[in-house]
């Protein structure tokens, strides 16, 4: 896959996964478990590109001893990401008027 389509991809898919309650990296890969494979290297440095946008912002938090990160999608994560949405929707368009049927 083309790297730049992957890495749009894959910042939906963490903006998606974030999107309905705040989250933290290691449940971010187990929600996305059977949608798409990301390890802990790839995830932090979306997290970290999508915070730095203003995509994402983050506290941070004690849990069972040690200090865990959060995160929480802004409303221009939220505009990324239903923008995202119609891309994915024109793409799958374009799929199946070249190739016909479903992806």
């Amino acid at each position: 896959m083309d790297i730049q389509l992957k890495k749009g991809v894959l910042d939906l898919c963490v903006l998606y996964a974030i999107s309905k309650s705040e989250s933290y990296g290691y449940k971010i890969i187990n929600d996305l478990q059977g949608i798409i494979d990301i390890s802990e290297s790839t995830l932090y440095p979306i997290l970290k590109r999508l915070e730095d946008k203003g995509n994402l912002t983050t506290r941070t938090a004690e849990h069972s001893g040690r200090l865990r990160r959060y995160y929480k999608i802004t409303a221009s994560g939220l505009e990324k990401l239903n923008s995202g949405k119609k891309d994915l929707i024109e793409i799958q368009s374009i799929y199946k008027k070249l190739f016909g049927g479903n992806i």
